[in-house]
């Protein structure tokens, strides 16, 4: 079991044994959840994303960094980046890239393609990162993770989900190589790794994902551990409004998971204050397809040897989509 110096009020490694969080289960879904997730899922394919590329704003590790904005659901336009190979040389691979609850302010020093001549969409969601500010969408993730929560059809959360298909709808127009099914793979950390895993189950386009430490995994015990993260939120929230468990249901990403029947990496932390392992550890016991587990001493921690860890999951992060190139 992880264990570090640290001050937080809690254990970040919740007491459980890496045997334990193997064992974590699956909550059972509502009985209308796929009828839930497919309307809205043909929802964001009928848009017309209308994507505009900016400008090469960057050039680095043999691609072109542009600007773009697309539409989503609701007729919001949002923006992100578009990574495409320079030179003009051909694209055989595609993927989606989510973010974390921090949003994204710029595409970073690193842009994780796990494969050459591949292309990217880097979206930032409603109400996060510099190019997803919404009026009226909190920008915190203490907030923003309470938009909308009242109800299933109002929370925000649904609607991220929504952007990043439509944001898969942005690069196969722009990037016609990549339209059609099984032509993309997803990334997504934390809140994008939650996101990645709800969005999945519904949308042919992707033949792989991989899923670093994601959040949103079997609510009814994250309501029951304390973190550091947007999930604190949530619980304070459920201890005054505990209805609030029915809308929950829709949006676990393990529930979810288990609906997953492609190809999945899952990065998931023994010791971790913001995104507690048991609910990471749900999404990867509850997939449903082929899977692989990559287990890390930490997340969303600074500790001795986390550069050679990150290094690892690079690695690990290649080979895997190099067996089963999207």
């Amino acid at each position: 079991m992880a264990s570090y110096v640290h001050d937080f009020p809690f254990d970040p490694a919740h007491g459980r044994s890496l045997d334990e969080l193997k064992a974590v289960p699956v909550p059972p879904a509502p009985d209308d959840f796929a009828d839930f997730w497919r309307a809205r899922y043909d929802a964001a394919r009928a848009v017309a994303t209308d994507p505009e590329v900016g400008p090469v704003e960057d050039e680095r590790d043999g691609v072109r960094v542009h600007g773009v904005t697309y539409t989503s659901v609701g007729g919001v336009r949002l923006g992100g980046w578009l990574a495409v190979p320079a030179e003009g040389a051909p694209v055989r691979h595609g993927f989606v890239i989510g973010h974390g609850y921090g949003g994204r302010q710029e595409p970073g020093p690193d842009i994780p393609l796990p494969l050459p001549s591949s292309a990217a969409i880097l979206p930032c969601v409603r109400g996060m990162g510099a190019r997803g500010l919404v009026p009226g969408i909190p920008d915190v993730s203490a907030e923003h993770v309470l938009h909308g929560i009242e109800s299933r059809d109002t929370y925000v959360i649904g609607d991220c989900v929504a952007d990043l298909w439509c944001a898969a709808s942005a690069l196969g127009e722009l990037v016609p190589e990549l339209a059609g099914a099984g032509r993309l793979g997803y990334l997504g950390e934390s809140f994008g790794g939650g996101l990645g895993a709800l969005a999945l189950p519904w949308d042919e386009r992707f033949a792989a994902a991989q899923l670093t430490v994601p959040t949103f995994g079997n609510h009814p015990l994250r309501l029951t551990l304390p973190c550091a993260g947007s999930g604190e939120s949530v619980r304070g929230y459920h201890r005054a409004h505990p209805e609030v468990v029915e809308v929950l249901r829709y949006f676990d990403a393990a529930t979810a998971a288990g609906l997953i029947e492609l190809p999945t990496l899952v990065a998931a932390a023994l010791f971790d204050p913001s995104v507690p392992p048991p609910g990471q550890f749900a999404v990867y016991n509850a997939l449903a397809g082929e899977r692989e587990l990559l287990v890390l001493p930490a997340g969303h921690f600074a500790y001795e040897g986390l550069e050679q860890d990150v290094a690892g999951l690079v690695a690990a992060r290649r080979a895997f989509f190099g067996k089963r190139p999207a």
